[in-house]
């Protein structure tokens, strides 16, 4: 059964979908120097204000507009809802924590109110997206990591292919930009001091950035009965873990590249019928070595390859989602975005530096999470 995307909205530190995309092809970066917590150093951020965004407005704002661009009309009882977070509420909980630990003032208004905690549980913005259209059917929540939205995606894949649903929305919302979240990074050396610069050979490490990305998919008979604008098509995906390490990738690169290969195959393409690959691209020393070692093992004819983290921050379990929605429009305007913050490209790879005109049929966007969460995307014209 064919499962068609038609409808999309996003929101990243570059601006909302049109505004993202446009600034991406001009190799505009949103990431700036920022401090919002007094307590932590200034650092390049991928803010989308100039402090970090309540997370319930973004996936309202977000939901919204996927809603619009789909031409459906609220409420939509039967519609499931597939939304990831790999960080949810954590800024606000923080907030809470530190207040009951040392009583600093912070987090006053979750402190008149105890039940409050109950609407920051890591599942709330599946809930709320559900009550935000009007759904009755299925609500999942995925988390794994950064590789959380093609994981959603897959789920929602799923409830359509075996017609639990005619309808989901899918993705995912992160607003991940917290003292711990940043602490933690810190600790582990992942954090880059002036930017982030994926494939270059003095990449520093990644950016954080907040974001958002909302697809509605349907099945194909359900979408032409209603005539619905159709972006592109789920073709397949693959899902695989290391079991190997919390933090890093396992270098043999057999799990990831089986994520790979079970992509392709249930895509029933082969690698050279792949016109563009999205990479996680996150500007580490690690990932982006592992990750340029998977694509020349599979794809030896340097299919075009790009990051678009270099713009907009890894937004986390956020990023696969919008990938998958940059992947879409690269479809939709045959254009390849940039790889932007790559200046002295390290491998030899067909790195894009610049918005390519090209005839794009099927694009691959992956994900690795830690963990050793994989996940890879194909998604095709129609």
């Amino acid at each position: 059964m064919k499962v068609l995307v038609t409808g999309i909205g996003l929101t990243s530190a570059l601006g909302n979908l049109d505004q993202s995309w446009e600034k991406l092809l001009n190799g505009q970066s949103a990431i700036r120097l920022h401090q919002p917590f007094g307590e932590l150093p200034t650092l390049p951020l991928g803010l989308i204000n100039s402090q970090p965004i309540d997370l319930t407005r973004l996936t309202k704002q977000v939901v919204a507009a996927a809603v619009k661009s789909s031409g459906l009309t609220l409420p939509l009882p039967e519609c499931g809802v597939v939304i990831g977070s790999s960080r949810s509420y954590q800024g606000m909980l923080e907030k809470l924590a530190k207040k009951q630990l040392i009583g600093d003032g912070y987090g006053d208004s979750l402190e008149k109110d105890h039940s409050l905690f109950i609407h920051l549980l890591p599942h709330q913005p599946a809930i709320l997206t559900a009550s935000q259209i009007g759904a009755k059917s299925i609500v999942l929540a995925p988390m794994a990591a950064c590789a959380t939205a093609i994981w959603a995606i897959a789920r929602a894949v799923e409830l359509i292919e075996t017609s639990q649903c005619q309808q989901v929305i899918v993705g995912a919302v992160e607003s991940p930009i917290t003292p711990l979240s940043i602490a933690g990074f810190g600790k582990m050396g992942a954090l880059a001091q002036t930017g982030a610069y994926p494939f270059d050979r003095y990449r520093q490490g990644l950016v954080l950035g907040e974001g958002a990305a909302i697809l509605v998919l349907e099945s194909a008979k359900f979408a032409r009965q209603r005539r619905a604008k159709i972006y592109g098509q789920i073709r397949g995906f693959g899902l695989t873990n290391d079991a190997s390490y919390g933090t890093s990738p396992d270098l043999n690169g057999k799990s990831a590249l089986s994520a790979i290969a079970q992509c392709l195959a249930r895509s029933g393409l082969a690698p050279e019928d792949i016109d563009y690959i999205h990479t996680h691209g996150t500007a580490t020393k690690l990932n982006d070595s592992h990750e340029v070692n998977l694509i020349k093992q599979i794809f030896p004819h340097k299919v075009a390859v790009s990051s678009t983290k270099g713009a907009t921050g890894h937004t986390l379990g956020a990023s696969g989602a919008l990938g998958a929605v940059f992947c879409l429009m690269a479809i939709k305007h045959q254009v390849l975005p940039p790889c932007v913050g790559l200046n002295h490209p390290e491998f030899d790879l067909d790195l894009i530096r610049y918005a390519r005109q090209s005839q794009v049929q099927n694009v691959l966007c992956l994900s690795f999470g830690f963990g050793g969460q994989n996940a890879a995307l194909i998604l095709s014209n129609v």
